[in-house]
């Protein structure tokens, strides 16, 4: 059985001044309205971040009572390993509709903070507290570091996925930094330094927001409301949840949780139309750009050169603004697969990428820990 997403939406975004839950009321409304499904379709619940038990939450606050749910804790990339999980369920029949959701508030509830999250219990405690890092930055910082270093890369090459993602908020009226006129490296280099050598134009957004996707049968999806989007392929990998034990800050899981989806696909990074890749820092896309197979190791600073990403470029990455400058709500992981189901329904006006027919999501979660990747195709 074919598994496609029929339905997606955002809540509000940006300072909303709502409630989690009612943020996540507005996602879900606006997800099955897309579809032309109601909530009594729904048997399926996957969400995370809400509470101590998320997908519990959620389906007693909607008058829900699924047959299946997931509330995997895995920072941004749960929500491509949720798509995975929901497509296995509806293929074994434990469900037939699934909601795959999240919101947070942070900005408004002035939630988030760069203070040390390495719990005191953890074997990482001893050897990372004692520098006081500031979480996650200072990590990928780190990782940062040893890119330039190793692959005698600069931060102006660094700078410009910043640069490439307000071109493309430019475009986009729901993105946070929409109007707020071009990026220049530059800029990027000279904003105020948070953890050398990222700057605060090298780091997320930090704002409110949050979405819904809704999966069912391919069969089902093509009697609804919007062209079906298929699910094609995935893959996933754990690695660390410390940079104490990461092996080599410029292996990813992205390697093997990219692999995995396009060998799912059966397709290749060159059959890739418009990529949506978490983009938390600058150097997490240069890392994912190479995990995923899209230039060899060393290669995706001089890759992303020459507009190379950027609206006309010829590799279209992150056609919303990313989470540099559209949204970020604490976990992008579900507006990567919102931005990659409009692209491929053309529904992305001044940003759209002409004949796009497959797009990929990847999502990165804690500190280079999670990683899950989903490859989609359009029901031509």
């Amino acid at each position: 059985m074919t598994v496609a997403i029929a339905g997606a939406a955002e809540s509000d975004l940006g300072v909303t001044g709502a409630s989690v839950l009612g943020l996540q009321a507005q996602a879900v409304t606006r997800a099955l309205e897309d579809a032309g499904l109601a909530l009594s379709d729904v048997d399926g619940i996957a969400t995370t971040g809400l509470s101590r038990f998320s997908a519990t939450q959620l389906s007693d606050y909607l008058g829900v009572q699924p047959s299946w749910t997931d509330s995997t804790s895995a920072g941004g990339s749960a929500f491509e390993m949720f798509v995975a999980r929901a497509a296995q369920a509806i293929e074994a029949g434990q469900c037939g509709t699934v909601l795959i959701t999240f919101a947070s508030n942070q900005r408004s509830a002035r939630s988030r903070s760069l203070g040390g999250a390495t719990e005191p219990h953890t074997p990482e405690a001893i050897f990372e507290s004692p520098y006081a890092p500031l979480y996650p930055i200072s990590y990928y910082a780190m990782a940062a570091q040893r890119y330039l270093h190793a692959h005698k890369a600069d931060r102006e090459q660094l700078a410009e996925v910043a640069v490439a993602a307000r071109e493309w908020a430019l475009r986009n009226p729901k993105a946070f930094r929409y109007g707020k006129g071009p990026l220049t490296a530059a800029a990027v280099l000279d904003a105020p330094m948070i953890s050398t050598p990222l700057t605060s134009a090298d780091c997320c957004l930090v704002t409110d927001g949050g979405g819904a996707v809704v999966l069912t049968s391919l069969q089902r999806a093509r009697d609804l409301r919007r062209p079906p989007v298929l699910v094609l392929g995935y893959g996933e990998s754990t690695t660390n949840t410390s940079m104490t034990s990461a092996d080599d800050l410029l292996r990813p899981g992205s390697f093997d949780s990219g692999r995995r989806a396009f060998t799912m696909a059966g397709l290749e990074p060159s059959d890739v139309d418009v990529a949506e890749i978490y983009d938390s820092f600058t150097i997490t896309v240069l890392l994912t750009l190479e995990g995923l197979g899209f230039c060899a190791p060393g290669e995706a600073a001089g890759f992303v050169a020459g507009g190379r990403i950027r609206p006309g470029g010829g590799f279209p990455l992150n056609t919303n603004g990313g989470g540099l400058s559209y949204c970020h709500p604490g976990q992008y992981g579900l507006l990567l697969l919102i931005e990659a189901v409009r692209q491929l329904r053309g529904e992305c006006a001044a940003r759209q990428v002409d004949g796009a027919e497959i797009a990929l999501a990847h999502g990165t979660g804690g500190i280079l820990s999670s990683h899950a990747t989903v490859l989609l195709g359009a029901d031509r």
